[in-house]
């Protein structure tokens, strides 16, 4: 297999975790976002992340229908370690918490703070690049607060985000707040209950290759890849 993908992209990051908790072996191609190359634009049409190229050379195209093609293809090999739940409520409420970190978040904050602290400093200035826009980003590190108090509340309430056990709905709320942790964007200290959570989801094998992501130019904050912060 093979994932195009950017080290910022939420998005990728949570189906790299999909992959590494399932022990996919694929091949890791790096894509700006804001890049419209032809052969990437006949892969995706829509010119968005992530794009999974699978074995037989099917492009298959966003976190939804990646995340079943998984699951459908490894998941359901997996038992135990399945990542989504067997009964169809439980994976409603899976598949809900999924939107709501890998769109909701993103559209909400993530995607904005990506774009004004990261990419902005690579784009050239005809595909938007330039100075942050900083009304921009205070609006989005509001609506950060005000998600992590929802996070901070499933973390609280349950054992895992969607119910008893790991499900990909942590996989998916994870990657969205690693990719914010990086950026040194997460108020921990108002946020006990989801740190905690945020520890146990971090220290997984799966999540090394995470941790291990350096961008040019932005530095992770200092305890990104402290596993006991």
């Amino acid at each position: 297999m093979q994932l195009y993908h950017h080290p910022m992209s939420a998005n990728s990051r949570f189906i790299r975790l999909l992959l590494g908790e399932y022990g996919v072996e694929y091949d890791l191609i790096h894509q700006n976002p804001w890049d419209r190359e032809a052969e990437f634009m006949k892969l995706n049409p829509a010119g968005t992340l992530p794009v999974l190229v699978s074995e037989s050379g099917a492009a298959i195209c966003g976190i939804y229908a990646i995340c079943e093609y998984i699951d459908e293809t490894r998941g359901t090999m997996m038992r135990e370690r399945r990542l989504m739940p067997d009964y169809p409520l439980d994976r409603a409420e899976v598949r809900r918490l999924i939107d709501w970190f890998c769109v909701r978040l993103d559209q909400d904050a993530t995607k904005t703070l990506v774009r004004e602290r990261v990419f902005k400093l690579d784009m050239p200035r005809t595909n938007g690049g330039g100075a942050p826009d900083s009304a921009a980003m205070r609006a989005a590190r509001g609506n950060v607060k005000q998600h992590m108090r929802y996070l901070n509340w499933l973390a609280g309430s349950r054992n895992c985000l969607s119910g008893k056990s790991l499900t990909a709905a942590d996989i998916a709320a994870a990657a969205s707040i690693s990719v914010l942790d990086y950026m040194g964007e997460v108020p921990w200290a108002d946020s006990p209950q989801a740190a905690e959570w945020y520890q146990r989801v971090k220290s997984r094998p799966a999540f090394r290759p995470i941790l291990e992501d350096r961008i040019r130019a932005l530095t992770p904050v200092s305890h990104y890849a402290d596993l006991d912060f």
